[in-house]
């Protein structure tokens, strides 16, 4: 079995963090473990707000040791770290184990805010981990973050947002525009982009029109990592995952009255793998 780990949040909601990732792993032929960076709770009481309970740092060290150390990975993931040690700890364990196949999700926030949980650690993970990454993966709120360009709204601003976090040393960057984009809703494609620092790719699926899309940005990069742990190139990789992640959200249901995530099966309808 080829292995993969994700360094992540866990969702006690199950629809995102490191559970969409071991999800999106096992589709992929897998075997994926989770270094438990924190723990996301959602209070029914409270309208589903958001709790974030972080792992202490020996516990977390000990997870990783076990992953990076005790068995040994061709790829992984990180997604939300919560904490500066958890960002130190990822970057000396992928640097240490020598991840060439690493994929970074700048996870900022949890669904449904629109402000950075912690700016401060945004900051680190820029200057840390950016470098080590074979693809970045942020949304269009994380790319404005790491490149200071607010309020992305089209692919020549993504352009110059990827050109950004390039430079801040990722091999690759992957902005994930998906519906977002004002011409989303107008052409009905998801828009989304890879910049290897020659070539700007703008990627169109058809637009999947669902108001479920949790975990879809975890799942995605998820994905990534998982194509390259096969042996894909970075491109081929990012196409694959494009479509494992629509036929996904084709799937999407509601778990409750305020959220619901993507189907990681979804793509058993149809073959992704010849």
């Amino acid at each position: 079995m080829v292995k993969i780990a994700t360094i992540a949040g866990s969702d006690a909601s199950g629809g995102a963090g490191l559970e969409a990732d071991l999800k999106t792993f096992e589709e992929y032929g897998l075997y994926g473990m989770a270094a438990v960076t924190l723990v996301a709770t959602m209070d029914p009481e409270k309208n589903w707000a958001h709790g974030v309970f972080p792992v202490e740092e020996k516990t977390l060290k000990a997870q990783l040791e076990t992953i990076f150390k005790g068995v040994g990975v061709v790829a992984a993931k990180s997604g939300m770290l919560g904490t500066f040690y958890a960002v130190e700890l990822t970057r000396d364990y992928i640097t240490a184990h020598q991840v060439k196949n690493y994929v970074l999700d700048p996870v900022m926030v949890c669904k449904g805010n629109d402000e950075a949980l912690n700016p401060e650690l945004n900051a680190a993970v820029a200057e840390k981990l950016l470098p080590l990454a074979l693809v970045a993966t942020p949304n269009l709120f994380e790319a404005g973050q790491l490149s200071g360009i607010k309020d992305i709204t089209t692919i020549e601003q993504m352009k110059e947002a990827a050109r950004i976090i390039f430079d801040k040393g990722a091999a690759h960057v992957f902005i994930k525009g998906g519906a977002k984009l004002p011409d989303a809703a107008k052409t009905l494609k998801a828009l989304d982009l890879l910049y290897d620092g020659k070539t700007f790719d703008v990627l169109e699926s058809p637009l999947v029109k669902t108001n479920w899309t949790h975990g879809a940005g975890c799942t995605t990069s998820a994905a990534i990592a998982a194509g390259l742990a096969r042996g894909l190139s970075v491109s081929n990789a990012v196409v694959l995952a494009k479509k494992f992640i629509s036929l996904s959200l084709a799937g999407s249901f509601a778990l409750n009255q305020w959220v619901g995530p993507g189907n990681p099966s979804g793509w058993r309808k149809e073959t992704l793998f010849t």
